[in-house]
């Protein structure tokens, strides 16, 4: 089964970076907004702009976790929470909710 989902992710997934803890890893996996129930987007006017509260969908074979930065097609998301999702004793691929990562956020501010 593991391999079924890595073939489908091959084929039809995209080209994704995982970091954690400064290490790198290349994979393939689904990266994709999570739909609203309503056309108005969720977010906030701030003191340095629109802060986007969309969150998004991660689903591969890479593990991730809270905290971990994902990047994609030019965006830089942070994980919010994720978990395994297993056949037997084996993960067959990792779910995650991810948000855009903020520039403030990423200088330590």
């Amino acid at each position: 089964m593991r391999d079924w989902v890595r073939a489908v992710l091959e084929r039809y997934g995209q080209n994704v970076t995982v970091e954690r803890g400064g290490a790198r890893v290349l994979s393939r996996a689904f990266c994709q907004p999570v739909e609203e129930r309503s056309e108005q987007v969720p977010g906030d006017f701030t003191g340095i702009g629109w802060l986007d509260g969309r969150l998004w969908l991660y689903l591969g074979q890479t593990k991730v976790e809270p905290g971990d930065l994902l990047f994609w097609n030019g965006f830089t998301f942070r994980v919010r929470s994720s978990r395994p999702y297993y056949i037997g004793e084996e993960p067959l691929y990792w779910w995650a909710a991810m948000e855009r990562a903020r520039e403030a956020a990423e200088c330590g501010n």
